[in-house]
């Protein structure tokens, strides 16, 4: 429920990805209103199917209102690992940018929406949530389903196997980031 009342905020939230942002942090950057990412170095995913569980804070809701049913399947479901390029085509992202772009690109739009009057930002962010953000009954559900699932034997093998293999080689081939991993950036407008 967290990620879903950063969504529901009076204020603007843009989530900057670079490096890796996987199930939960997937699910951190969906709840914020858009998403930039670097194009050679970002990685979006939505792991739990593949470890048995389920997303349980917002993923499967806002991938199937972002993708569509087919591609938000195809995604939770494949539980692979998506580019920056991909990521955008599908929706997931709103942009893929060079990573030495991205910083200057976010911060204008930024300073852009800040310097609109903020009734008519936070009355449009309204109208839109209305329209498009699941309810925190979905949310609810969600949790709930994750919280079963994790509790298996199966679901707590998968994980322990999955760390074994992380704590020996934390960055597979080609996918340590060039930067220290960054948490998103949330940007507030006027209040």
């Amino acid at each position: 429920m967290l990620w879903h009342k950063l969504s529901e905020l009076p204020v603007v939230t843009i989530a900057k990805l670079r490096g890796r942002a996987r199930g939960a942090g997937s699910e951190l950057a969906l709840a914020c209103d858009m998403r930039f990412a670097a194009r050679e170095n970002a990685i979006l995913g939505q792991i739990e199917v593949g470890t048995g569980a389920a997303p349980g804070a917002g993923g499967v809701q806002h991938l199937a209102r972002l993708l569509g049913r087919g591609r938000a399947m195809e995604v939770i479901l494949g539980a692979a690992d998506f580019s920056a390029d991909e990521a955008e085509r599908y929706g997931w992202v709103n942009r893929a940018l060079p990573d030495a772009e991205l910083d200057a690109f976010v911060a204008q739009l930024a300073r852009r929406i800040a310097s609109f009057p903020a009734e008519a930002v936070n009355s449009t962010k309204q109208v839109l949530n209305g329209l498009t953000l699941p309810g925190s009954d979905a949310i609810r559900a969600d949790a709930r389903r994750f919280q079963q699932l994790v509790r298996s034997d199966e679901v707590k093998t998968r994980l322990a196997s999955l760390f074994a293999q992380r704590a020996a080689d934390p960055w597979p081939a080609g996918t340590r980031p060039r930067r220290p991993h960054r948490i998103p950036m949330t940007v507030r407008t006027r209040a």
